[in-house]
């Protein structure tokens, strides 16, 4: 019996001491793979039910004085069928009496989850108001009500490669200039973006984006401008433990076509948690 008993304690100490084998350790689960916008570029998937984001991106010009800040938060409405949005642009001017800072357009957006988030192809049109909270005498708004609309579709490439491509219109029914001159403007966007996902935490990106703009000269008249922009860029993810997710980014906007000559810098910054 005592025989037995200390070869039962022997077998017993053995087994614990014994390293755990491959198939019997716990699973750690994979980080979930970044799922935001592109710098410039707006990705297709809304927000999860629960989830809120906030988004900064800041793009200062080399060789200017101007800048340009905004801020935007996510919200979903009951599901991730329909979400809620503002941004809350911040810009800086140079002008030929100095520098100035000041409030832009606010935008109240409206997206709709057209075909899911769980499919190869995704597409979420929205649907904006812009109020003009900016000094149009400045060139920070438009100087009048205008709507917005933008289609974004998502494309899952293959298991490393994301696509996402915007084509999107602005209308402004009565603009305004800084001398009170009214007319209707309106301004095209168009752009795409190829997102390698290096590591689920780690994405490299190269977007275009081209746009079209109106600007009032005059009662009942307009002048049109182009901007063409090519933006490499890197963002990464990180994931802590109480859920929150803070993803920074850095991109360098290189002007080309009517842009050329023009160097920025891009940052970006985006939270998303649960509510």
């Amino acid at each position: 019996m005592p025989n037995s008993l200390s070869m039962t304690l022997a077998a017993s100490v053995l087994l614990i001491a014994s390293p755990i084998r491959a198939q019997d350790r716990p699973t750690v689960p994979a980080p979930p793979p970044i799922a935001d916008n592109s710098f410039l570029i707006e990705e297709a998937y809304n927000q999860e039910a629960g989830v809120v984001q906030h988004i900064s991106v800041f793009q200062r010009v080399w060789n200017s004085e101007g800048w340009a800040y905004a801020f935007t938060q996510e919200w979903p409405l009951w599901s991730q069928r329909h979400q809620l949005s503002f941004t809350v642009p911040v810009q800086r001017a140079a002008l030929p009496s100095g520098g100035a800072t000041g409030l832009g357009d606010l935008a109240v957006n409206y997206r709709f989850q057209l075909v899911g988030t769980e499919t190869r192809v995704s597409a979420s049109p929205r649907i904006s108001l812009v109020i003009p909270t900016g000094d149009e005498g400045r060139g920070f708004g438009a100087g009048a009500p205008g709507i917005q609309v933008n289609l974004p579709v998502s494309v899952r490439l293959g298991p490393a490669f994301v696509s996402h491509v915007n084509a999107g219109a602005t209308h402004t029914p009565s603009a305004r200039d800084g001398a009170g001159a009214r007319a209707a403007a309106t301004g095209w966007n168009l752009g795409g973006s190829v997102i390698w996902l290096a590591r689920p935490t780690v994405n490299l990106l190269l977007e275009m984006a081209w746009g079209r703009t109106e600007a009032v000269v005059g009662a009942g008249q307009t002048v049109a401008s182009e901007t063409w922009v090519l933006n490499p860029g890197i963002r990464w993810a990180h994931n802590l433990n109480n859920g929150l997710q803070i993803v920074p980014g850095v991109a360098f906007p290189i002007g080309i076509g009517p842009s050329a000559g023009e160097w920025s810098i891009l940052l970006y910054l985006s939270l998303e948690h649960s509510f």
